[in-house]
């Protein structure tokens, strides 16, 4: 009997490549239904089937889909968010249709809509910052006046904080709205931009499966006005009331967006009102939430989604307790990626899991404020938060890389 075929629609640079191995360790044969398969160069690497069809178009989806059941023993079907995350709305629906396990498309609609997200979590008695909706200039200015400075503009569809932006005066805010009004960012439809009000304080994302916690970390930023993520790790140092408070904000989430099925991660940040809710996203988060839940925990969060696509149970009990640390490398400057140095060495370091660089040498480098100026991460793990702290510090210090600036 040929193996059973696992469908994933599109792909992603960083948790493709973790699908198609937790696949093919549970013996299924994955396939890669994508609009541009070439865009994932992980997949002619692997030898992976990939068929070119126009995912945005549900029914060319369903169409392929059934031919492919000809011809397959079809397990199962998922799929990545795409940087609209239409396509797991796409993912959800045609799971519908064919009766497959899968999410509620109208719930992962509605989540990703930010706004509507929003109004959602309010009705719901759920903490978020004060916002507004904005469809041009005026708009926005006068969302800001009734907010009060400083204020997030971001656009109400997106992730990987592309579009995203803190603004302290008016002036910053006229200039980042002029931005994503004049070209500066790419609208899918009429643009409609979310103006809200900062929550100030610490930042925690909670990832859960169905309707569990698995686990709670917390994380910093770069340099404002930007959200380009600079460190993560799991657990979070928080008291057993304070777990259960961010606990008891996330699946209230859950409960008022409709997300009982599959993977969700949950943003907050922890105000002078408790735990604020900034947002849900209803799929998997990327890389390296799942590798440092797998290593904190052990639980393979991956692993465990494929489960439930194929129809069987999944178990995220907490099999150990450790941390675990990812640092981000950022470029600090625009100009020519030179070399890069020292990656092996930190590799090799015990403790530290992995180093990945996402850019390769005599790369040009242009910062957009999101998390296309990230060139690559280091994760370790041990026993402890302090011994983790100082051996991904030690890690950190033993990568570098030359940017040559442009010349003008």
């Amino acid at each position: 009997m040929a193996s059973k075929a696992l469908i994933l629609i599109e792909g992603h640079r960083s948790i493709g490549p973790l699908y198609l191995r937790a696949a093919q360790r549970r013996g299924l044969y994955p396939i890669t239904m994508a609009t541009d398969p070439t865009q994932y160069g992980y997949l002619a690497a692997e030898g992976i089937e990939a068929v070119q069809v126009n995912t945005n178009d549900l029914d060319a989806v369903k169409s392929l889909y059934s031919r492919l059941k000809l011809t397959h023993d079809i397990a199962g079907l998922t799929g990545f968010s795409g940087l609209d995350e239409s396509v797991y709305v796409t993912v959800g629906n045609v799971c519908r249709h064919f009766e497959l396990p899968g999410p509620d498309p109208v719930s992962i609609r509605q989540c990703h809509d930010k706004f509507l997200q929003r109004q959602l979590l309010a009705q719901a008695g759920v903490l978020i910052p004060d916002y507004r909706v904005a469809a041009n200039a005026t708009e926005v200015e006068s969302a800001v006046a009734e907010i009060g400075l400083p204020v997030v503009i971001k656009p109400v569809v997106g992730s990987g904080s592309s579009g995203v932006q803190m603004c302290r005066t008016v002036d910053e805010v006229a200039e980042h709205t002029r931005h994503l009004l004049g070209g500066g960012h790419i609208w899918q439809a009429s643009p409609r931009i979310l103006v809200e009000e900062f929550a100030q304080g610490q930042y925690y994302t909670a990832d859960m499966m169905g309707g569990r916690v698995i686990g709670i970390g917390t994380g910093d930023f770069g340099p404002p006005p930007h959200f380009v993520y600079r460190e993560y790790s799991y657990p979070a140092p928080l008291s057993d009331d304070e777990n259960a408070r961010i606990a008891d904000a996330s699946l209230s989430c859950l409960r008022a967006l409709g997300l009982g099925w599959g993977p969700t991660n949950v943003e907050l940040r922890w105000t002078e009102r408790g735990p604020v809710v900034i947002e849900v996203n209803p799929r998997l988060p990327g890389t390296p939430d799942p590798e440092l839940i797998q290593l904190a925990y052990g639980v393979n969060l991956v692993d465990e989604h494929i489960k439930l696509v194929i129809g069987e149970e999944c178990d995220v009990r907490a099999r150990h307790s450790r941390t675990a640390s990812a640092r981000f490398l950022a470029a600090d400057r625009d100009g020519m990626l030179e070399g890069i140095e020292g990656a092996d060495h930190a590799a090799a370091m015990p403790g530290v899991a992995e180093v990945k660089m996402y850019v390769h040498p005599n790369t040009p480098i242009v910062r957009k404020g999101d998390y296309r100026d990230l060139i690559g991460h280091v994760i370790a793990a041990s026993p402890s938060r302090d011994q983790t702290a100082a051996l991904l510090q030690q890690a950190v210090d033993l990568v570098s890389w030359t940017i040559t600036p442009f010349r003008t």
